[in-house]
């Protein structure tokens, strides 16, 4: 299947900003400084953009897990030249002019308040999650969000997806996977083309809604997975789907919500 090269971590739109050359203006913790602990796994760079990297950020498990985990847009593994240009702007931006002495573990302390009263409960009770093995999933049909063979998202659509972008606002480590899907109806090429843009269209209103890109990996699957037949309507509609995943969570954590 074809992922999109889109941006996707915690985090910060930031990201998609200093990827364009722009000049974000976005609070330093809203980037991902949770990898490269002590115990961690060991973070590895690859890439024609590795040399490009600041010392301080090659040279760390912590600077290493900071470029993967915010700056690896396309989640392919590997840093190219404009992900390390983009990953050296924002760690200037934090580190200011002593990148050298820069503290790692005062990323540590920032003290993380769950806001309780950020997001409805009620609401996402109501999407009716369901547990995968990727986490609590979403399925979303077509005629929620969109025209038929349409990538445009229908006016009531942002309504639908607002209380899960309060949600992921509130909850800002969570990663979000958007897989788009279709009927079988169609070239492959068409079907696959139409699933992307429409998973794209979902992760562009979370974007115009405030929540950061850089959590979310964005895929079309075309006519592949069908969750139903395609000989009859009833089952080309349930095919024709956008499902949210909220990765490692557990979908009982919303069902239990008083």
């Amino acid at each position: 299947m074809t992922k999109l090269n889109k941006p996707i971590s915690g985090i910060a739109a930031a990201a998609v900003a200093l990827l364009a050359g722009a000049s974000p203006a976005f609070a330093q913790d809203r980037w991902d400084w949770n990898g490269g602990r002590h115990g961690d796994r060991e973070y590895r760079l690859i890439g024609a953009g590795v040399p490009i990297l600041f010392p301080e950020l090659r040279a760390t498990n912590r600077g290493r897990a900071f470029v993967m985990r915010n700056f690896d847009v396309n989640r392919d593994g590997r840093v190219n030249p404009r992900e390390a240009r983009a990953a050296n702007r924002a760690f200037a931006n934090v580190a200011g002019p002593r990148r050298d002495r820069f503290d790692w573990n005062s990323r540590d302390h920032a003290v993380v308040v769950e806001e309780r009263g950020g997001w409805d409960r009620g609401a996402m009770r109501g999407y009716g999650f369901r547990q995968t093995s990727r986490g609590a999933t979403l399925r979303l049909q077509e005629d929620v969000l969109f025209k038929t063979d349409s990538a445009v998202l229908r006016p009531g659509a942002i309504e639908k997806l607002r209380p899960l972008a309060d949600y992921l606002s509130s909850e800002r480590g969570v990663r979000v996977a958007i897989d788009g899907y279709t009927d079988s109806r169609g070239t492959d090429a068409h079907n696959q083309a139409l699933s992307e843009r429409r998973a794209d269209s979902v992760r562009v209103a979370f974007d115009e809604m405030g929540v950061t890109r850089a959590r979310f990996s964005v895929v079309g699957h075309g006519e592949a997975d069908p969750v139903a037949t395609n000989a009859t309507p009833a089952g080309m509609r349930q095919n024709r789907r956008v499902e949210v995943t909220l990765l490692g969570q557990r979908a009982d954590r919303f069902s239990n919500i008083d």
